[in-house]
């Protein structure tokens, strides 16, 4: 099955613009309050450490309240490993509401948001289910945010290099699970960022937070799949994401 973009609703515009805007705001808090965490342990460990070594750098060494300074440093550092804690509870899902369900039907609820988000991009989308796979058990609202997340990422990376830009979704199944790709046209990734592109804060946008991929990764591995990427010998890229079948 092929969707050709044409005109969305204006319903379908709004319900778009909600999607995209909210991601994009949540993702932007994470990282401003990241930023805020860190710079603050982080500007006072520096401080402290330039006026410990100024302590210790004299001809009479001021020992005693150099160690002072060390023990305000290790606080710091205490202080700034409770920060990560928290931003790694940020990605904890631990409000996972499971329904028995098919991927391609999930997509295909999805698709009027992906046509107005191909419409903002003068592009197509293409959802191609090859059969019809079997039922799993998922939450459909965080499986929907990873296929607009690699959607959405794929017309970004396919905006500059073809017009107009194409995106494609095919699922298919097999005895041990099912598997969604997403392709695009775009220039694949660079080799400098493949090993750790799932990492957080890792991005090729010059204003993107690197935090989308690491979310995705993370909705997966609590189903028990997984994600990864190939860039294509014909050029452009595929992000797949594999779940399992039910064990019983």
């Amino acid at each position: 099955m092929k969707k050709n973009v044409g005109q969305p609703s204006g319903a379908e515009e709004l319900l778009t613009r909600v999607l995209d805007n909210s991601l994009t705001a949540k993702l932007g808090e994470l990282a401003s309050g990241v930023a805020h965490e860190l710079n603050q342990p982080l500007g006072a460990i520096a401080t402290f450490a330039q006026a410990g070594i100024r302590m210790l750098d004299r001809p009479e060494p001021m020992v005693a309240r150099a160690l002072d300074v060390f023990k305000q440093i290790s606080g710091e550092a205490i202080n700034a490993g409770e920060a990560i804690r928290r931003i790694r509870r940020l990605f904890d899902q631990d409000t996972i509401v499971r329904t028995r369900c098919r991927v391609e039907d999930v997509i295909t609820e999805l698709l009027p948001v992906l046509e107005g988000l191909s419409n903002q991009w003068n592009g197509q989308i293409e959802f191609a289910p090859n059969s019809a796979s079997p039922l799993l058990h998922f939450d459909r609202g965080k499986l929907q945010h990873v296929v607009y997340s690699l959607v959405k990422n794929g017309f970004e990376a396919a905006s500059g290099v073809q017009a107009p830009a194409r995106v494609r979704i095919v699922v298919d199944s097999d005895r041990y699970g099912v598997e969604t790709s997403i392709r695009d046209p775009g220039p694949g990734v660079p080799p400098e960022l493949q090993r750790r592109l799932f990492r957080p804060f890792v991005t090729t946008k010059s204003n993107g937070t690197g935090l989308g991929l690491a979310s995705c990764q993370s909705i997966l591995e609590s189903h028990h799949g997984s994600i990864g990427f190939e860039n294509l010998a014909g050029g452009g890229c595929r992000f797949w994401f594999r779940l399992p079948l039910p064990t019983e």
